[in-house]
């Protein structure tokens, strides 16, 4: 996997960063696991906006994803390394004995005509899904799922994973991707590996148009409007406009966010970082 830099033909490639979708093998999807995605633009079900910088953008079907990996009885072989416009990481079809398809997160480095398998007992080979407790320690794994049976809820994104770091009790010690360390429940499922598509974060769009066509519409910087639309808009000239806060004068930087009394916080062994508690 990787990215390439485009000749500076026009404007919009001169800066333009691109993947180059090595990993890619089809560019059909199964048809037996496409729903159709309808966008509101933003609208509520009143015709009103109440989402701002929505709207536009090219038509996309949704992919059914298996975050579960619950069909424990049967083995599957990966068919496509596929792209979905729906996430930032790769998908692979995989077709089991039992004649089923699903679409699962790819991790990278997965290969077509790899045999996975899921469930207690499976070896921890890339892509197979087991309980956590039964994991070495220091495996890399993505799709964790925070309840069992609930599917998998953390890391799914391009590149992301976490490490199994301890095992104490029922529980297992990860280190998350936000630098976060927290326990979670030995029987939640995970699936080994590092998540496809590692270098999204050096892709570079090169110009406005590509975020229209992914349905972004232009954001506008509070400090440019008025008094009457944000609470940092107005004055003369170009002013700060005391310290950012949103619309609703919520400030967006300093204060918690997350309850004191939320029920999981137990479970949180270290804080994620950030420049604040540095």
């Amino acid at each position: 996997m990787g990215v390439r830099r485009l000749k500076p033909i026009t404007p919009g490639m001169r800066t333009r960063v691109a993947n180059t979708f090595e990993e890619i093998t089809t560019s059909k999807p199964e048809k037996s696991l496409l729903l159709p995605i309808k966008k509101s633009g933003g609208r509520n079900n009143q015709g009103r906006m109440t989402m701002r910088y929505i709207g536009g953008g090219h038509k996309r079907r949704y992919r059914i994803i298996d975050f579960k990996r619950n069909n424990v009885t049967v083995t599957g072989e990966v068919k496509t390394v596929e792209y979905d416009p729906n996430r930032s990481a790769f998908i692979s079809l995989v077709e089991y004995t039992d004649g089923e398809k699903r679409y699962i997160l790819a991790p990278g480095g997965i290969k077509v005509g790899q045999t996975i398998a899921q469930g207690s007992g499976v070896s921890p080979d890339l892509g197979n899904a087991m309980p956590m407790k039964e994991m070495p320690l220091g495996t890399l794994i993505h799709n964790i799922e925070l309840q069992p049976g609930q599917g998998g809820r953390i890391c799914r994104s391009a590149g992301t994973y976490a490490q199994l770091m301890a095992k104490e009790g029922k529980y297992v010690a990860l280190k998350l991707p936000s630098g976060e360390s927290r326990f979670v429940l030995g029987e939640c499922m995970a699936t080994i590996g590092v998540l496809s598509n590692s270098e999204h974060q050096q892709e570079v769009k090169g110009k406005a148009g590509r975020s229209r066509w992914l349905g972004r519409r232009p954001r506008v910087r509070p400090a440019a409007m008025n008094p009457v639309d944000h609470p940092m808009g107005g004055g003369e000239g170009r002013n700060k406009g005391g310290q950012p806060r949103s619309r609703n004068l919520i400030y967006s930087q300093g204060q918690k966010t997350r309850s004191p009394k939320k029920n999981s916080s137990r479970l949180i062994i270290e804080k994620r970082k950030t420049k604040r508690n540095k």
